[in-house]
Protein backbone atom coordinates (compact mmCIF):
# COMPACT_ATOMS: atom_id res chain seq x y z
CA UNK A 1 0.00 0.00 0.00
CA UNK A 2 2.99 1.93 0.58
CA UNK A 3 4.10 2.37 -2.87
CA UNK A 4 0.31 3.18 -4.14
CA UNK A 5 0.48 6.20 -1.50
CA UNK A 6 3.89 7.27 -3.01
CA UNK A 7 2.36 6.81 -6.55
CA UNK A 8 -0.70 8.40 -6.21
CA UNK A 9 1.28 11.48 -3.95
CA UNK A 10 3.58 12.04 -7.27
CA UNK A 11 0.69 11.65 -9.36
CA UNK A 12 -1.19 14.72 -7.77
CA UNK A 13 2.15 16.84 -7.41
CA UNK A 14 2.98 15.80 -10.74
CA UNK A 15 -0.53 17.37 -12.55
CA UNK A 16 -0.19 20.22 -10.02
CA UNK A 17 3.31 21.11 -11.25
CA UNK A 18 2.25 20.73 -14.89
CA UNK A 19 -0.51 23.08 -13.94
CA UNK A 20 1.20 25.55 -11.95
CA UNK A 21 4.15 25.36 -15.14
CA UNK A 22 1.54 25.39 -17.75
CA UNK A 23 0.22 28.88 -15.95
CA UNK A 24 3.87 29.99 -15.37
CA UNK A 25 4.01 30.37 -18.88
CA UNK A 26 0.69 31.63 -20.27
CA UNK A 27 1.48 34.34 -17.29
CA UNK A 28 4.96 35.20 -19.07
CA UNK A 29 3.22 34.56 -22.12
CA UNK A 30 0.88 37.42 -21.03
CA UNK A 31 2.88 39.67 -19.22
CA UNK A 32 5.22 39.77 -22.23
CA UNK A 33 2.29 40.77 -24.61
CA UNK A 34 0.81 43.27 -22.37
CA UNK A 35 4.14 44.77 -22.02
CA UNK A 36 4.97 44.47 -25.68
CA UNK A 37 1.37 46.41 -26.36
CA UNK A 38 2.10 48.51 -23.70
CA UNK A 39 5.47 49.91 -25.91
CA UNK A 40 3.19 49.97 -28.81
CA UNK A 41 0.94 52.20 -27.44
CA UNK A 42 4.05 54.49 -26.29
CA UNK A 43 5.62 54.66 -28.97
CA UNK A 44 2.62 55.22 -31.71
CA UNK A 45 1.97 58.52 -28.52
CA UNK A 46 5.58 59.44 -29.15
CA UNK A 47 5.54 59.89 -32.57
CA UNK A 48 2.23 61.91 -32.72
CA UNK A 49 4.22 63.73 -30.44
CA UNK A 50 6.70 64.28 -32.89
CA UNK A 51 4.37 64.43 -35.90
CA UNK A 52 3.07 67.99 -33.99
CA UNK A 53 6.40 69.41 -32.89
CA UNK A 54 8.64 68.66 -35.57
CA UNK A 55 9.28 70.62 -38.26
CA UNK A 56 9.84 69.40 -41.59
CA UNK A 57 11.62 70.26 -44.37
CA UNK A 58 11.63 68.97 -47.89
CA UNK A 59 12.30 65.57 -48.38
CA UNK A 60 13.67 66.21 -51.87
CA UNK A 61 16.15 68.80 -50.96
CA UNK A 62 20.02 68.23 -50.88
CA UNK A 63 20.69 68.27 -47.64
CA UNK A 64 17.59 66.78 -46.44
CA UNK A 65 19.41 63.21 -45.19
CA UNK A 66 21.58 65.68 -43.41
CA UNK A 67 18.67 67.38 -41.53
CA UNK A 68 16.86 64.29 -41.30
CA UNK A 69 19.60 62.20 -39.74
CA UNK A 70 20.82 64.79 -36.87
CA UNK A 71 16.75 64.88 -36.15
CA UNK A 72 16.61 61.10 -35.75
CA UNK A 73 19.95 60.93 -33.51
CA UNK A 74 18.20 64.44 -31.29
CA UNK A 75 15.13 62.18 -31.14
CA UNK A 76 16.65 59.22 -30.29
CA UNK A 77 18.69 60.28 -27.37
CA UNK A 78 15.32 62.27 -26.04
CA UNK A 79 13.21 58.79 -26.73
CA UNK A 80 15.97 56.15 -25.66
CA UNK A 81 14.66 54.56 -28.97
CA UNK A 82 16.00 54.57 -32.74
CA UNK A 83 13.92 57.12 -34.81
CA UNK A 84 14.15 56.23 -38.95
CA UNK A 85 12.32 58.57 -41.54
CA UNK A 86 11.57 56.83 -44.74
CA UNK A 87 9.66 58.31 -47.52
CA UNK A 88 6.78 56.62 -49.18
CA UNK A 89 8.88 54.72 -51.46
CA UNK A 90 10.96 53.06 -48.93
CA UNK A 91 14.16 55.36 -48.85
CA UNK A 92 15.64 55.62 -45.84
CA UNK A 93 16.31 59.95 -45.51
CA UNK A 94 17.26 59.48 -41.91
CA UNK A 95 18.44 56.90 -38.73
CA UNK A 96 19.43 57.70 -35.22
CA UNK A 97 21.70 54.30 -35.96
CA UNK A 98 22.95 54.30 -39.37
CA UNK A 99 24.11 56.31 -42.46
CA UNK A 100 20.61 56.07 -44.52
CA UNK A 101 22.81 55.63 -47.64
CA UNK A 102 23.93 52.66 -46.49
CA UNK A 103 20.69 51.22 -45.61
CA UNK A 104 18.14 48.69 -47.85
CA UNK A 105 14.65 50.09 -49.23
CA UNK A 106 12.37 49.37 -46.75
CA UNK A 107 8.84 49.38 -48.60
CA UNK A 108 8.98 46.16 -47.57
CA UNK A 109 9.73 46.06 -44.29
CA UNK A 110 6.60 44.43 -42.59
CA UNK A 111 5.34 47.34 -40.25
CA UNK A 112 5.88 49.88 -43.71
CA UNK A 113 3.17 47.35 -45.14
CA UNK A 114 1.08 47.58 -42.55
CA UNK A 115 1.27 51.80 -42.06
CA UNK A 116 0.58 52.07 -45.64
CA UNK A 117 -2.82 50.60 -45.01
CA UNK A 118 -3.87 51.11 -41.82
CA UNK A 119 -2.13 54.41 -40.77
CA UNK A 120 0.13 52.53 -38.01
CA UNK A 121 1.79 49.46 -38.48
CA UNK A 122 3.62 47.34 -35.56
CA UNK A 123 6.52 44.06 -35.92
CA UNK A 124 8.81 42.65 -33.65
CA UNK A 125 11.45 41.03 -35.66
CA UNK A 126 15.49 40.35 -35.47
CA UNK A 127 17.95 43.46 -36.74
CA UNK A 128 20.63 42.76 -38.83
CA UNK A 129 21.66 46.49 -37.93
CA UNK A 130 21.56 45.42 -34.29
CA UNK A 131 21.80 42.25 -34.20
CA UNK A 132 18.96 41.90 -31.48
CA UNK A 133 15.06 41.69 -31.18
CA UNK A 134 13.60 44.82 -31.94
CA UNK A 135 9.82 46.64 -32.02
CA UNK A 136 8.88 48.49 -34.79
CA UNK A 137 6.05 50.81 -34.58
CA UNK A 138 5.51 52.72 -38.29
CA UNK A 139 3.37 55.34 -38.70
CA UNK A 140 2.34 56.90 -42.28
CA UNK A 141 2.68 61.04 -41.47
CA UNK A 142 1.83 63.74 -43.87
CA UNK A 143 2.70 67.14 -43.20
CA UNK A 144 0.69 70.03 -43.61
CA UNK A 145 3.43 72.06 -45.41
CA UNK A 146 3.71 68.94 -47.85
CA UNK A 147 7.58 69.24 -47.12
CA UNK A 148 7.03 65.62 -45.95
CA UNK A 149 5.07 62.30 -46.81
CA UNK A 150 6.14 59.27 -45.76
CA UNK A 151 7.07 57.14 -42.35
CA UNK A 152 8.06 57.92 -39.18
CA UNK A 153 9.01 54.72 -37.46
CA UNK A 154 10.13 53.65 -34.13
CA UNK A 155 12.07 50.91 -32.71
CA UNK A 156 13.17 49.85 -29.67
CA UNK A 157 14.97 47.12 -28.21
CA UNK A 158 13.05 44.00 -26.72
CA UNK A 159 15.97 43.30 -23.95
CA UNK A 160 14.55 45.43 -21.66
CA UNK A 161 11.41 43.37 -22.32
CA UNK A 162 12.96 40.24 -21.80
CA UNK A 163 14.73 41.57 -18.64
CA UNK A 164 11.53 42.07 -16.92
CA UNK A 165 9.68 38.87 -18.48
CA UNK A 166 13.08 37.29 -16.87
CA UNK A 167 12.45 38.89 -13.62
CA UNK A 168 9.07 38.08 -13.75
CA UNK A 169 9.93 34.19 -14.25
CA UNK A 170 12.89 34.69 -11.51
CA UNK A 171 9.82 35.99 -9.35
CA UNK A 172 7.27 33.63 -10.47
CA UNK A 173 9.54 30.62 -10.35
CA UNK A 174 10.49 31.28 -6.60
CA UNK A 175 6.49 31.29 -5.89
CA UNK A 176 6.35 27.92 -8.14
CA UNK A 177 8.81 26.35 -6.26
CA UNK A 178 7.28 27.30 -2.83
CA UNK A 179 3.74 26.86 -4.17
CA UNK A 180 4.81 23.47 -5.32
CA UNK A 181 6.67 22.44 -1.72
CA UNK A 182 3.23 23.36 -0.13
CA UNK A 183 0.89 21.06 -2.86
CA UNK A 184 3.53 18.70 -2.27
CA UNK A 185 2.89 18.53 1.36
CA UNK A 186 -1.08 18.85 1.25
CA UNK A 187 -1.07 16.07 -1.96
CA UNK A 188 0.86 13.88 0.91
CA UNK A 189 -1.53 15.01 3.53
CA UNK A 190 -4.43 14.08 1.39
CA UNK A 191 -3.24 10.87 -0.17
CA UNK A 192 -2.31 9.75 3.42
CA UNK A 193 -5.64 10.31 4.34
CA UNK A 194 -6.90 8.25 1.41
CA UNK A 195 -4.66 5.63 1.76
CA UNK A 196 -3.83 4.95 5.09
CA UNK A 197 -7.63 4.10 6.28
CA UNK A 198 -7.68 1.58 2.57
CA UNK A 199 -4.24 0.15 4.34
CA UNK A 200 -6.21 -0.80 7.59
CA UNK A 201 -9.22 -2.29 5.09
CA UNK A 202 -6.27 -4.09 3.39
CA UNK A 203 -5.01 -5.40 6.34
CA UNK A 204 -8.60 -6.37 8.06
CA UNK A 205 -9.85 -8.01 4.79
CA UNK A 206 -6.26 -10.13 4.79
CA UNK A 207 -6.98 -11.33 8.09
CA UNK A 208 -10.16 -12.17 7.06
CA UNK A 209 -8.91 -14.46 4.17
CA UNK A 210 -6.46 -16.20 6.47
CA UNK A 211 -9.57 -17.57 8.73
CA UNK A 212 -8.73 -14.50 11.55
CA UNK A 213 -12.76 -13.33 11.55
CA UNK A 214 -12.36 -11.66 14.64
CA UNK A 215 -10.33 -8.97 12.79
CA UNK A 216 -12.44 -5.12 12.58
CA UNK A 217 -12.02 -1.97 10.72
CA UNK A 218 -11.58 0.81 13.52
CA UNK A 219 -12.23 3.80 11.34
CA UNK A 220 -15.33 6.41 12.23
CA UNK A 221 -16.03 8.13 9.11
CA UNK A 222 -19.26 9.24 7.25
CA UNK A 223 -17.40 9.04 3.90
CA UNK A 224 -17.50 6.44 1.51
CA UNK A 225 -14.09 5.01 2.85
CA UNK A 226 -16.50 5.13 5.80
CA UNK A 227 -19.34 2.86 4.23
CA UNK A 228 -16.68 0.47 2.87
CA UNK A 229 -15.52 -0.09 6.85
CA UNK A 230 -18.79 -0.85 7.71
CA UNK A 231 -19.82 -3.08 5.13
CA UNK A 232 -16.37 -4.80 5.66
CA UNK A 233 -17.17 -5.22 9.62
CA UNK A 234 -21.04 -6.58 8.96
CA UNK A 235 -19.08 -9.08 6.25
CA UNK A 236 -16.80 -9.84 9.13
CA UNK A 237 -19.65 -10.32 11.41
CA UNK A 238 -21.53 -12.60 8.89
CA UNK A 239 -19.18 -14.66 8.34
CA UNK A 240 -18.20 -15.38 12.06
CA UNK A 241 -21.74 -15.63 12.95
CA UNK A 242 -22.12 -18.72 9.83
CA UNK A 243 -18.63 -20.11 10.31
CA UNK A 244 -19.71 -20.71 14.09
CA UNK A 245 -22.71 -22.20 13.25
CA UNK A 246 -21.02 -24.17 10.62
CA UNK A 247 -18.53 -25.06 13.06
CA UNK A 248 -21.31 -25.59 15.38
CA UNK A 249 -23.34 -28.02 13.66
CA UNK A 250 -19.45 -30.06 12.35
CA UNK A 251 -18.99 -30.21 15.98
CA UNK A 252 -22.27 -31.52 16.92
CA UNK A 253 -22.01 -34.21 13.10
CA UNK A 254 -18.49 -35.21 14.26
CA UNK A 255 -19.82 -35.60 17.84
CA UNK A 256 -22.43 -37.70 16.33
CA UNK A 257 -20.23 -39.80 14.01
CA UNK A 258 -17.42 -40.74 16.48
CA UNK A 259 -20.29 -41.74 19.35
CA UNK A 260 -22.17 -44.08 16.84
CA UNK A 261 -21.83 -47.66 17.98
CA UNK A 262 -21.81 -48.44 14.30
CA UNK A 263 -19.64 -47.84 11.83
CA UNK A 264 -19.76 -45.58 8.89
CA UNK A 265 -18.17 -45.66 5.59
CA UNK A 266 -18.49 -43.46 2.78
CA UNK A 267 -17.08 -44.05 -0.60
CA UNK A 268 -17.33 -41.13 -3.50
CA UNK A 269 -18.49 -42.09 -6.85
CA UNK A 270 -14.34 -42.21 -7.95
CA UNK A 271 -14.07 -45.37 -5.09
CA UNK A 272 -12.13 -42.87 -2.58
CA UNK A 273 -12.65 -43.51 0.91
CA UNK A 274 -14.36 -40.11 1.87
CA UNK A 275 -15.32 -40.48 5.45
CA UNK A 276 -14.81 -43.06 8.01
CA UNK A 277 -15.87 -43.12 11.73
CA UNK A 278 -14.01 -43.97 14.72
CA UNK A 279 -16.70 -46.98 15.35
CA UNK A 280 -15.53 -47.89 11.43
CA UNK A 281 -11.60 -47.87 12.26
CA UNK A 282 -12.05 -49.85 15.55
CA UNK A 283 -13.81 -52.98 13.91
CA UNK A 284 -11.74 -52.53 10.98
CA UNK A 285 -8.65 -52.05 13.17
CA UNK A 286 -7.45 -49.58 10.54
CA UNK A 287 -6.69 -45.49 10.73
CA UNK A 288 -8.49 -43.23 9.06
CA UNK A 289 -5.65 -41.05 8.24
CA UNK A 290 -4.22 -43.36 6.21
CA UNK A 291 -7.39 -44.44 4.47
CA UNK A 292 -9.22 -40.90 3.75
CA UNK A 293 -8.47 -40.21 0.16
CA UNK A 294 -7.54 -43.66 -1.25
CA UNK A 295 -9.03 -46.44 -2.73
CA UNK A 296 -11.81 -48.57 -0.64
CA UNK A 297 -9.25 -51.39 -2.12
CA UNK A 298 -6.64 -50.31 0.61
CA UNK A 299 -8.86 -52.45 3.01
CA UNK A 300 -6.95 -55.56 1.39
CA UNK A 301 -6.62 -57.73 4.57
CA UNK A 302 -11.03 -57.27 4.45
CA UNK A 303 -11.85 -58.79 0.65
CA UNK A 304 -15.32 -59.64 1.64
CA UNK A 305 -15.91 -56.32 2.51
CA UNK A 306 -13.78 -54.74 -0.75
CA UNK A 307 -16.17 -57.06 -2.76
CA UNK A 308 -19.11 -56.12 -0.99
CA UNK A 309 -18.48 -52.39 -1.75
CA UNK A 310 -17.22 -52.87 -5.19
CA UNK A 311 -20.60 -54.54 -6.08
CA UNK A 312 -22.69 -51.73 -4.34
CA UNK A 313 -20.74 -48.98 -5.69
CA UNK A 314 -21.43 -50.73 -9.78
CA UNK A 315 -24.76 -51.81 -8.86
CA UNK A 316 -25.51 -48.72 -7.46
CA UNK A 317 -28.45 -50.23 -5.53
CA UNK A 318 -29.33 -50.69 -1.96
CA UNK A 319 -26.69 -53.42 -0.02
CA UNK A 320 -27.76 -55.81 3.13
CA UNK A 321 -25.17 -57.98 3.54
CA UNK A 322 -23.99 -60.01 6.93
CA UNK A 323 -20.12 -61.31 7.14
CA UNK A 324 -17.90 -62.59 9.44
CA UNK A 325 -14.28 -60.60 9.50
CA UNK A 326 -11.31 -62.42 11.15
CA UNK A 327 -9.86 -59.65 12.86
CA UNK A 328 -8.56 -60.49 16.08
CA UNK A 329 -11.07 -63.37 16.33
CA UNK A 330 -13.84 -63.88 14.28
CA UNK A 331 -16.55 -60.74 14.49
CA UNK A 332 -19.39 -61.00 12.44
CA UNK A 333 -20.63 -58.13 11.07
CA UNK A 334 -23.96 -56.46 9.10
CA UNK A 335 -23.24 -54.46 5.98
CA UNK A 336 -26.13 -51.41 5.11
CA UNK A 337 -25.11 -49.94 2.09
CA UNK A 338 -27.55 -46.61 0.30
CA UNK A 339 -26.87 -44.71 -2.46
CA UNK A 340 -25.61 -41.34 -2.27
CA UNK A 341 -27.74 -38.96 -4.64
CA UNK A 342 -27.36 -35.32 -4.64
CA UNK A 343 -29.55 -32.91 -7.31
CA UNK A 344 -30.03 -36.44 -9.20
CA UNK A 345 -26.09 -37.05 -9.53
CA UNK A 346 -24.71 -39.92 -8.19
CA UNK A 347 -22.38 -39.30 -5.27
CA UNK A 348 -21.15 -42.70 -3.87
CA UNK A 349 -22.44 -45.24 -1.36
CA UNK A 350 -22.84 -44.23 2.33
CA UNK A 351 -22.32 -47.93 4.49
CA UNK A 352 -23.30 -48.62 7.89
CA UNK A 353 -21.51 -51.01 9.47
CA UNK A 354 -22.66 -53.07 12.90
CA UNK A 355 -21.39 -55.41 14.76
CA UNK A 356 -23.98 -58.41 15.38
CA UNK A 357 -21.09 -60.47 17.11
CA UNK A 358 -22.72 -60.49 20.84
CA UNK A 359 -25.71 -60.43 19.14
CA UNK A 360 -25.64 -63.72 17.51
CA UNK A 361 -23.55 -65.36 20.45
CA UNK A 362 -26.75 -64.41 22.74
CA UNK A 363 -28.86 -65.71 20.23
CA UNK A 364 -26.99 -69.16 20.05
CA UNK A 365 -26.53 -69.27 23.76
CA UNK A 366 -30.32 -68.73 23.93
CA UNK A 367 -30.95 -71.58 21.70
CA UNK A 368 -28.48 -73.32 23.48
CA UNK A 369 -30.19 -72.39 26.58
CA UNK A 370 -33.23 -73.65 25.57
CA UNK A 371 -32.21 -76.90 24.41
CA UNK A 372 -30.33 -77.34 27.61
CA UNK A 373 -33.47 -76.05 29.68
CA UNK A 374 -35.34 -78.62 27.36
CA UNK A 375 -32.87 -81.49 27.96
CA UNK A 376 -32.21 -81.06 31.86
CA UNK A 377 -36.34 -80.93 32.27
CA UNK A 378 -36.76 -84.31 29.76
CA UNK A 379 -34.41 -86.32 32.15
CA UNK A 380 -35.82 -85.78 34.81
CA UNK A 381 -39.67 -86.10 33.70
CA UNK A 382 -38.80 -88.90 31.66
CA UNK A 383 -37.70 -90.36 34.32
CA UNK A 384 -40.56 -89.91 36.60
CA UNK A 385 -42.61 -90.48 33.99
CA UNK A 386 -41.11 -94.05 33.09
CA UNK A 387 -40.89 -95.52 37.01
CA UNK A 388 -44.26 -93.82 37.99
CA UNK A 389 -46.19 -96.03 34.72
CA UNK A 390 -44.37 -98.99 36.04
CA UNK A 391 -45.83 -98.39 39.56
CA UNK A 392 -48.76 -98.06 37.81
CA UNK A 393 -49.02 -100.80 35.80
CA UNK A 394 -48.29 -102.98 38.71
CA UNK A 395 -45.27 -105.06 37.09
CA UNK A 396 -43.44 -104.34 40.72
CA UNK A 397 -44.72 -106.79 43.53
CA UNK A 398 -41.48 -106.23 45.67
CA UNK A 399 -42.04 -103.80 48.17
CA UNK A 400 -38.10 -103.03 48.45
CA UNK A 401 -38.16 -102.34 45.08
CA UNK A 402 -41.05 -100.39 45.02
CA UNK A 403 -39.87 -98.31 47.44
CA UNK A 404 -36.42 -97.76 45.14
CA UNK A 405 -38.68 -96.65 42.29
CA UNK A 406 -40.52 -94.40 44.65
CA UNK A 407 -37.37 -92.92 46.04
CA UNK A 408 -35.84 -92.44 42.56
CA UNK A 409 -38.79 -90.00 41.53
CA UNK A 410 -39.13 -88.11 44.67
CA UNK A 411 -35.01 -87.56 43.48
CA UNK A 412 -35.80 -87.18 40.10
CA UNK A 413 -38.70 -84.73 41.72
CA UNK A 414 -36.27 -82.56 43.63
CA UNK A 415 -33.65 -82.35 40.93
CA UNK A 416 -36.84 -80.91 38.77
CA UNK A 417 -37.36 -78.44 41.75
CA UNK A 418 -33.69 -77.30 42.16
CA UNK A 419 -33.30 -76.47 38.21
CA UNK A 420 -36.67 -74.62 38.20
CA UNK A 421 -35.55 -72.70 41.33
CA UNK A 422 -32.17 -72.30 39.55
CA UNK A 423 -33.47 -70.96 35.82
CA UNK A 424 -36.09 -68.73 37.83
CA UNK A 425 -33.01 -67.65 40.38
CA UNK A 426 -31.02 -67.01 36.81
CA UNK A 427 -33.76 -65.38 35.04
CA UNK A 428 -34.52 -62.65 38.19
CA UNK A 429 -30.89 -61.82 37.64
CA UNK A 430 -30.58 -61.43 34.39
CA UNK A 431 -33.23 -59.30 34.16
CA UNK A 432 -31.86 -56.96 36.93
CA UNK A 433 -35.01 -57.30 38.72
CA UNK A 434 -32.75 -58.74 41.81
CA UNK A 435 -32.10 -55.50 43.97
CA UNK A 436 -29.34 -55.83 46.91
CA UNK A 437 -30.47 -55.30 50.52
CA UNK A 438 -27.03 -54.47 51.69
CA UNK A 439 -25.76 -54.13 55.33
CA UNK A 440 -23.05 -54.81 57.58
CA UNK A 441 -21.52 -58.70 57.24
CA UNK A 442 -19.48 -59.95 60.50
CA UNK A 443 -17.69 -62.82 58.22
CA UNK A 444 -16.46 -64.78 60.69
CA UNK A 445 -19.95 -65.38 62.03
CA UNK A 446 -20.94 -65.77 58.59
CA UNK A 447 -18.65 -68.55 57.62
CA UNK A 448 -19.28 -70.09 60.87
CA UNK A 449 -23.10 -70.48 60.46
CA UNK A 450 -22.62 -71.79 56.35
CA UNK A 451 -20.13 -74.51 57.72
CA UNK A 452 -22.67 -75.56 59.72
CA UNK A 453 -24.74 -75.84 57.50
CA UNK A 454 -22.28 -77.74 54.69
CA UNK A 455 -20.85 -79.98 57.44
CA UNK A 456 -23.47 -83.10 57.33
CA UNK A 457 -23.13 -83.19 53.16
CA UNK A 458 -18.88 -82.76 54.08
CA UNK A 459 -19.35 -85.56 56.99
CA UNK A 460 -20.70 -88.05 54.35
CA UNK A 461 -17.34 -87.87 52.21
CA UNK A 462 -15.39 -87.49 55.34
CA UNK A 463 -14.26 -83.68 53.65
CA UNK A 464 -13.01 -81.48 56.03
CA UNK A 465 -14.02 -78.29 56.04
CA UNK A 466 -12.17 -75.20 57.59
CA UNK A 467 -12.49 -71.04 57.04
CA UNK A 468 -9.58 -68.40 58.20
CA UNK A 469 -11.02 -65.10 58.33
CA UNK A 470 -10.08 -62.73 60.62
CA UNK A 471 -12.44 -61.84 63.61
CA UNK A 472 -12.45 -58.02 62.95
CA UNK A 473 -13.41 -58.33 59.41
CA UNK A 474 -17.02 -56.97 58.33
CA UNK A 475 -18.04 -56.38 54.78
CA UNK A 476 -20.64 -54.63 53.11
CA UNK A 477 -23.18 -56.63 51.26
CA UNK A 478 -26.47 -58.17 50.76
CA UNK A 479 -26.16 -61.45 53.12
CA UNK A 480 -28.79 -63.52 51.60
CA UNK A 481 -27.04 -63.53 48.43
CA UNK A 482 -23.38 -63.93 49.96
CA UNK A 483 -25.03 -66.95 50.98
CA UNK A 484 -26.50 -68.24 48.09
CA UNK A 485 -22.98 -67.42 46.43
CA UNK A 486 -20.73 -69.24 48.81
CA UNK A 487 -23.32 -72.34 49.42
CA UNK A 488 -22.66 -73.16 45.41
CA UNK A 489 -18.65 -72.77 45.94
CA UNK A 490 -18.87 -74.93 48.82
CA UNK A 491 -21.20 -77.53 47.70
CA UNK A 492 -19.29 -77.50 44.42
CA UNK A 493 -16.08 -77.94 46.37
CA UNK A 494 -17.12 -81.07 48.19
CA UNK A 495 -18.80 -82.65 45.32
CA UNK A 496 -15.85 -83.00 43.24
CA UNK A 497 -13.73 -83.50 46.32
CA UNK A 498 -12.62 -87.02 46.76
CA UNK A 499 -13.37 -88.89 49.95
CA UNK A 500 -10.86 -87.40 52.96
CA UNK A 501 -10.18 -84.46 51.10
CA UNK A 502 -10.13 -80.30 52.55
CA UNK A 503 -12.32 -77.43 51.49
CA UNK A 504 -10.59 -74.34 52.91
CA UNK A 505 -12.29 -70.70 52.90
CA UNK A 506 -10.19 -67.94 53.96
CA UNK A 507 -10.90 -64.21 53.60
CA UNK A 508 -8.13 -61.06 53.67
CA UNK A 509 -8.80 -57.58 53.73
CA UNK A 510 -6.82 -55.76 50.50
CA UNK A 511 -6.28 -52.20 49.95
CA UNK A 512 -5.65 -51.03 46.28
CA UNK A 513 -3.70 -48.44 45.02
CA UNK A 514 -6.52 -45.76 44.30
CA UNK A 515 -6.89 -45.93 48.11
CA UNK A 516 -9.72 -48.16 47.86
CA UNK A 517 -10.25 -51.20 50.37
CA UNK A 518 -11.50 -54.67 49.03
CA UNK A 519 -12.05 -58.15 51.01
CA UNK A 520 -10.56 -61.35 49.07
CA UNK A 521 -11.82 -64.63 49.36
CA UNK A 522 -10.45 -68.23 48.35
CA UNK A 523 -12.28 -71.75 48.24
CA UNK A 524 -9.93 -73.99 47.81
CA UNK A 525 -9.83 -77.97 47.10
CA UNK A 526 -8.01 -80.94 46.83
CA UNK A 527 -10.51 -82.10 44.08
CA UNK A 528 -10.22 -84.11 40.44
CA UNK A 529 -9.06 -80.19 39.31
CA UNK A 530 -10.62 -77.95 35.97
CA UNK A 531 -8.99 -79.07 32.62
CA UNK A 532 -7.14 -75.86 31.28
CA UNK A 533 -8.92 -75.45 28.02
CA UNK A 534 -12.86 -75.95 30.10
CA UNK A 535 -11.66 -72.96 32.51
CA UNK A 536 -13.10 -69.46 29.81
CA UNK A 537 -16.06 -71.41 29.72
CA UNK A 538 -16.69 -72.82 33.42
CA UNK A 539 -19.40 -69.59 34.15
CA UNK A 540 -21.63 -70.21 31.73
CA UNK A 541 -24.81 -71.34 31.63
CA UNK A 542 -24.98 -75.83 31.58
CA UNK A 543 -21.73 -76.00 30.60
CA UNK A 544 -20.02 -78.96 32.32
CA UNK A 545 -16.79 -79.95 32.48
CA UNK A 546 -18.02 -83.59 33.06
CA UNK A 547 -21.57 -84.26 32.16
CA UNK A 548 -21.99 -87.62 33.18
CA UNK A 549 -19.97 -87.12 36.82
CA UNK A 550 -22.34 -83.75 36.84
CA UNK A 551 -25.55 -85.09 36.35
CA UNK A 552 -24.50 -88.35 38.88
CA UNK A 553 -23.85 -85.14 41.55
CA UNK A 554 -26.90 -83.46 40.93
CA UNK A 555 -25.65 -80.32 39.96
CA UNK A 556 -28.31 -78.42 37.55
CA UNK A 557 -25.31 -76.64 35.56
CA UNK A 558 -26.69 -73.02 36.69
CA UNK A 559 -24.56 -72.33 39.63
CA UNK A 560 -21.73 -71.11 39.08
CA UNK A 561 -23.10 -68.62 36.21
CA UNK A 562 -26.13 -67.46 38.91
CA UNK A 563 -22.53 -66.88 41.30
CA UNK A 564 -20.86 -64.81 38.55
CA UNK A 565 -23.70 -62.64 38.23
CA UNK A 566 -24.37 -62.43 41.83
CA UNK A 567 -20.76 -61.22 42.29
CA UNK A 568 -21.24 -58.29 39.12
CA UNK A 569 -24.40 -57.24 41.29
CA UNK A 570 -22.00 -56.68 44.55
CA UNK A 571 -19.08 -54.77 41.86
CA UNK A 572 -17.02 -57.70 42.53
CA UNK A 573 -14.85 -60.39 40.08
CA UNK A 574 -14.11 -64.09 40.48
CA UNK A 575 -11.93 -65.93 38.72
CA UNK A 576 -10.21 -69.48 38.66
CA UNK A 577 -7.30 -71.41 39.33
CA UNK A 578 -6.95 -75.35 38.61
CA UNK A 579 -4.65 -77.88 38.19
CA UNK A 580 -6.25 -81.36 37.08
CA UNK A 581 -5.97 -83.73 39.86
CA UNK A 582 -4.48 -81.58 42.46
CA UNK A 583 -7.45 -78.56 43.18
CA UNK A 584 -8.88 -75.93 42.41
CA UNK A 585 -8.78 -71.99 43.74
CA UNK A 586 -11.78 -69.46 42.98
CA UNK A 587 -10.49 -66.19 43.76
CA UNK A 588 -13.53 -63.64 44.73
CA UNK A 589 -13.01 -59.79 45.19
CA UNK A 590 -15.66 -57.78 46.69
CA UNK A 591 -15.70 -53.89 47.62
CA UNK A 592 -15.16 -53.50 51.28
CA UNK A 593 -18.37 -50.99 51.21
CA UNK A 594 -20.76 -50.81 48.12
CA UNK A 595 -20.72 -47.61 45.80
CA UNK A 596 -24.83 -46.36 46.01
CA UNK A 597 -25.76 -44.93 42.40
CA UNK A 598 -27.95 -41.79 42.81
Amino acid sequence: MKPFRVRLSLILMTLIGISMIGTGFTMAHLFRDSHVAALEDHMSREINLLVGTMEFRDMNAANAINYYTGQAQSIGKLTNSRVTFITQEGKVIGDSERNPQLMDNHSNREEEIIAAKDGIGRAIRYSDTLRQDMLYVAQKVSSQNGNFNGYIRLSLSLDLVEQGVNRAWTIMAGGLVLLFIAAAIVSYRVSLSLTSPLEQITRVARRITDLDYDARVSLKRRDEIGQLATAINVMADSLQTQLRTIRDNENLLQSVLDNMTGGILLVNERGKIALLNKAAEKMLDVNAEDLVGRSFRELKRHYELTRILEDGLFRREPVHEERSFYNSGERIMRLDGVPMTQDDSYQGMLFLLQEVTEIRRLERMRSEFVANVSHELKTPVAAVKGFAETLLGGGVKDEKTANSFLQIIYDENERLNRLIADILELSKIESKRVQLECSPVHLATFFDSLLETMSKVAEKKSISLSAEVPEELFIEADEDKLRQIFLNLLSNAISYTHEGGNVKVRAINRQKKDGTETVVFTVTDTGIGIPRKDLPRIFERFYRVDKARSRSSGGTGLGLSIVKHLMDLHHGAISVESDLGIGSTFILELPLLQEYEI
